[in-house]
């Protein structure tokens, strides 16, 4: 089920999140600039992201771009949609599974369905449990997981 609820350039509020709604992103390929630029921001400089001899010779045959350069990436696409615009108070938390490499020049998307709802009035709005997927070029899933965000109510 799609709904234009979540495509729409401002944030929801928690009242307007239905379970089982979902919408897509935008594709945004993975660069060989975004893999050097996060092993600098990060530090992680493991030899499977950033040099190519050694990863040839490894599992996946070439470099692999930052598992968490990916779910970076995904929450960026995320925001990207507007649902989460000026509503969202707090990221509360993350499950997340890395399921299948991501190399430079894949295309990746996300897939956002809200999972669950639950009302916290005393915060002022309610906890959102949202599935995330993303998937590449090829229609695969290479990373999921669920995100747990506080949104604040509507205004009375």
């Amino acid at each position: 089920m799609t709904s234009g609820r979540l495509a729409r350039p401002q944030g929801l509020f928690f009242e307007e999140f239905i379970v089982g709604d979902q919408t897509e992103s935008v594709g945004r390929t993975i660069t060989e600039a975004d893999i050097v630029n996060f092993a600098g921001l990060s530090g992680d400089y493991n030899l499977i992201h950033t040099d190519a001899e050694y990863a040839a010779g490894h599992l996946f045959g070439q470099r692999v771009a930052h598992g968490l350069l990916v779910l970076s990436i995904a929450s960026g696409l995320a925001v990207r949609l507007g649902f989460m615009e000026d509503t969202i108070l707090a990221f509360r938390s993350v499950e997340w599974k890395f399921s299948e490499p991501v190399f430079a020049g894949d295309t990746i998307r996300v897939r956002v369905t809200v999972e669950n709802t639950k009302a916290m009035p005393r915060l002022g709005g309610g906890l959102v449990t949202l599935k995330m997927e993303v998937f590449n070029q090829k229609n695969e899933v290479v990373n999921r997981g669920s995100w747990d965000v506080l949104c604040r109510s509507a205004p009375k």
